[in-house]
């Protein structure tokens, strides 16, 4: 007996260790934001493992990971509880530095401001994190750019800001030369539209927006949060769900976050939902294909 007490008492540890503890907190906080629809709870429980996260080496490979996971879902409560004002603040208290916020959240938090009509929000801390020389190799630093061009300096209508993004060094790095001249074509076509038409600049642009593109909208939103329960189902409610699977889930989080802010009406806003579409479908295809390609076989 005193041997199996000895044995468990030093087992244990490893079976709650922070890291484990940490990733079992930012499950419970996925369930609470796409299952249960408890966004405060959801957001509390984010900044319970943003907290932990002290007790978690910082060279843990997971450390990033967990945190960013904790600041996509809890950028996504605020939103869903119309806190959305105080997002950014938020992100800049847990990674303190405008330039170390990791791309795919700027990503969330530039079209999350646009779509609220408060793209300036975004002008400073999109501008710090693009001219910081250890961003310029981090992945997606296309993605932020292009969004920066997009969706905050073209509806200010900063122009002069607007060129030097896509002919200077911020784009020579983000763009590829056919990029920099569909770039430059688009920022001639919004020129030619505010002169007819000065944009407002608190809001973004094409401010009709037809109700077929809307209800399109609604119906392609309630499928796609449909599918991101029966995936939450799938890889956390069953005891088979892995490490990996799980971080597939976040993916499709960041995707929902994405995909949200989007709107459908505008022609800038086709190529971002095509590319989302496609990585959806991959992601559907890596994970389900097996399942139908045996019972296909089954039934053949």
């Amino acid at each position: 007996m005193a041997s199996a007490r000895t044995l468990g008492s030093t087992c244990s540890p490893a079976l709650t260790s922070p890291a484990t503890q940490v990733s079992n907190m930012l499950d419970f906080a996925a369930e609470q934001m796409m299952v249960l629809k408890d966004f405060q709870a959801a957001f509390d429980t984010c900044e319970r493992g943003l907290e932990s996260l002290s007790n978690v080496e910082h060279d843990d490979s997971r450390y990033g990971e967990f945190k960013a996971g904790f600041c996509i879902l809890g950028v996504q409560a605020l939103a869903e509880m119309n806190q959305w004002h105080g997002v950014l603040s938020w992100i800049l208290q847990q990674y303190e530095d405008q330039e170390r916020i990791p791309a795919k959240i700027l990503q969330m938090c530039i079209l999350l401001y646009s779509k609220v009509g408060e793209p300036a929000v975004m002008q400073e801390a999109a501008q710090v994190w693009l001219h910081s020389p250890s961003n310029s190799r981090v992945p997606g630093f296309g993605t932020v750019a292009e969004l920066y061009l997009l969706h905050v300096l073209i509806p200010l209508g900063q122009k002069d800001e607007a060129l030097e993004l896509i002919v200077g060094e911020v784009g020579s790095i983000a763009f590829t030369e056919d990029q920099r001249r569909a770039a430059l074509e688009v920022l001639e076509e919004k020129e030619k539209q505010s002169e007819e038409s000065p944009p407002n600049p608190r809001t973004s642009p094409d401010p009709e927006t037809p109700e077929v593109a809307v209800s399109s909208e609604g119906s392609v939103l309630h499928r796609f949060e449909a599918m991101l329960r029966f995936l939450y189902r799938k890889l956390f409610v069953s005891s088979s769900g892995s490490v990996h699977l799980r971080r597939v889930l976040l993916a499709a989080v960041l995707l929902y976050m994405l995909f949200v802010r989007l709107d459908p009406a505008l022609s800038s806003s086709f190529m971002w939902i095509s590319k989302l579409l496609q990585l959806l479908k991959q992601m559907w295809t890596a994970m389900f294909a097996p399942y139908y390609q045996a019972v296909t076989q089954r039934t053949s």
